[in-house]
């Protein structure tokens, strides 16, 4: 593509509103920072768009998410899908709501109705939207946890999942195949709305969700009991989930909710943190400052579209607050919801326990406690969502409960995204059932590592970033494929699968088996001592990861494997590079 040459179409098509000519004119000397927004498109892949906010074809716009739109709308006609509608939601970020409008404008001048919350939603909820209106779609303008200058367009389909094969192919097809700003529609919104075509939703929704949420509930008891004496933090992070989580927390009887003042109200400059991530620890700061002046049980953290989880409980004998990671607290509820399940009603003999390939091993062995089945599927949650709707046309298999390493969970199919929302509500109710036993979370999770044993799981990454860092990246998971070690920092490698080639091979035997999952471009590394490692490229991020799991004999010791474990698969890496 001669970037040069589209960067001048830019800058003359009268398509191209004055304001995006403008930004265009003020990079005219910068010849890196042309060649960079011009040198590809925003690429459509299976999650939809991710990218940078600014003028360009290789950055998130107004003409970039009309194009999107256009190949979703043309792939709902082509399924005859465009009487049921498509609902919309967006979040904090810059550009939002305008990203949401130019979608919904789009789908309406294709014929097809749009369903647009009046004011930002969490994700969760969209996905809940989707089936309670009965659209054949749904679009999620968020970025998730990534920079300020970020932005993205998620779509969902029918059954309030993430796109998964063969919808995901179809659509980027779809999108690939508009060609010029001649075939993007839209229309004026007032004429949108006088045709039927625009609606704004958002009480009825939210009602209905939030009475959805509270059905998950186990034990009214134990928060009728306890739930006036938990002290509970909660910061969103200037994100979507202020207003449900509290609502839901208090609806249920949680009395002593903080929120930290500084990062209640939605900003899509994020102040207060350098990004918006639960999984750090900076993004904690200011709630463990509340944290201890309010003497609180535990500090919860949700990401900006509200789909993400991050947690501290209090160790009431050191009076220090720990962190725990999304394995940790994943497996914290998982083991909750299905012991309480069993306890309560008894657990279906199709039970099943869902994780993804890079989640915490701590999840078999809780799987393998209570004799219900696991499933393991590829990185993302959609694919949790997948086997979901295949329990509902098969008929077999009950869902439990599903979580993947990266703060994501979802209790009840309500939904079929991960959900914050729910999570924080659940781990608040747990909070309450065993301080009726006199216990604290994190008696509980110690109490798991006592029964299941000491895992620790983590995750580095390499982050690099443009042209050189696409072909680096490429280079480092073509040069593990080429050449499989042996040992796996002082771990001996017994079997690798390659999710590309959808093989499985034995390394004592040669012996070669299918993956039984959907092509993607993962190593997964199952070594000697119940470790493992997993290498992939980022779906959302210039990076790529590695994901491990060591089991110790303490806390102490398992800490220590891990770490030295990370040190030596990073040192690999860069011997490669």
């Amino acid at each position: 593509m001669d970037y040069r040459k589209v960067y001048e179409e830019w800058l003359t098509d009268p398509y191209i509103d004055s304001k995006t000519k403008e930004e265009l004119e003020s990079i005219k000397d910068d010849e890196n920072e042309i060649r960079e927004r011009f040198y590809t498109e925003l690429s459509f892949g299976t999650a939809g768009l991710r990218g940078i906010i600014g003028a360009g074809i290789n950055r998130m716009n107004i003409y970039t998410v009309r194009k999107a739109t256009q190949g979703l709308a043309n792939y709902i006609l082509k399924a005859g899908g465009e009487k049921k509608g498509v609902a919309i939601a967006y979040d904090s970020r810059h550009m939002s709501p305008e990203f949401a409008d130019e979608a919904a404008l789009c789908l309406a001048a294709n014929g097809i109705k749009a369903y647009v919350f009046e004011s930002l939603r969490p994700t969760p909820e969209l996905s809940y939207a989707v089936r309670k209106l009965g659209c054949i779609a749904g679009i999620n303008i968020t970025a998730s946890h990534n920079p300020p200058e970020y932005n993205g367009y998620k779509v969902y389909w029918e059954d309030g999942a993430q796109i998964t094969p063969p919808h995901d192919t179809g659509i980027m097809a779809e999108v690939q195949a508009v060609d010029g700003f001649g075939s993007m529609k839209t229309m004026d919104k007032e004429a949108a709305v006088a045709a039927g075509l625009y609606e704004t939703i958002g009480q009825a929704i939210d009602d209905a969700y939030i009475e959805e949420l509270k059905k998950q509930v186990k034990h009214w008891d134990s928060i009728k009991a306890e739930g006036g004496n938990l002290r509970i933090v909660y910061t969103p992070l200037h994100g979507t989930g202020n207003i449900p989580v509290r609502r839901v927390l208090k609806e249920l009887g949680f009395e002593h909710v903080y929120v930290v003042p500084e990062q209640e109200l939605p900003d899509g400059d994020f102040p207060t943190v350098s990004y918006p991530n639960p999984e750090a620890e900076e993004a904690f700061a200011l709630a463990l400052k509340l944290a201890k002046e309010k003497d609180a049980d535990l500090v919860l953290a949700t990401d900006p579209d509200a789909d993400r989880l991050g947690v501290y409980v209090k160790d009431t004998k050191s009076g220090q607050y720990i962190s725990l990671t999304g394995n940790m607290s994943g497996s914290l509820l998982a083991d909750y919801e299905i012991s309480q399940t069993k306890e309560l009603s008894g657990l279906p003999e199709d039970g099943t326990l869902i994780k993804t390939i890079v989640t915490t091993n701590l999840a078999d062995a809780i799987a393998r406690h209570y004799g219900v089945r696991l499933i393991e599927v590829l990185t993302g949650f959609k694919y949790i969502g997948q086997q979901i709707l295949n329990f509902e046309q098969t008929g077999k298999g009950t869902y439990l409960f599903g979580f993947e390493e990266s703060y994501g969970c979802l209790i009840g199919t309500h939904a079929r995204d991960k959900d914050a929302v729910v999570a924080t509500m659940a781990l608040c109710e747990a909070a309450a059932y065993y301080k009726t036993k006199g216990m604290t979370l994190w008696d509980a999770m110690i109490q798991m590592y006592e029964r299941y044993g000491y895992y620790k799981d983590s995750v580095k990454s390499i982050t690099l970033a443009g042209i050189e860092g696409l072909a680096k990246i490429k280079e480092i998971l073509e040069e593990l494929r080429a050449n499989t070690p042996s040992q796996v920092a002082g771990y001996k490698v017994l079997a690798v699968r390659d999710y590309q080639k959808d093989t499985v091979t034995e390394l004592a035997t040669g012996a070669v088996t299918s993956t039984g999952l959907p092509a993607s471009n993962v190593l997964y590394y199952e070594l000697s001592d119940g470790a493992w490692l997993c290498v992939r490229p980022s779906g959302t991020e210039p990076k790529v990861k590695f994901y491990y799991g060591v089991k110790g004999t303490s806390l102490e010791d398992a800490e220590e494997r891990s770490e030295k474990f990370g040190e030596e698969v990073l040192a690999m890496i860069q011997d490669m590079m």
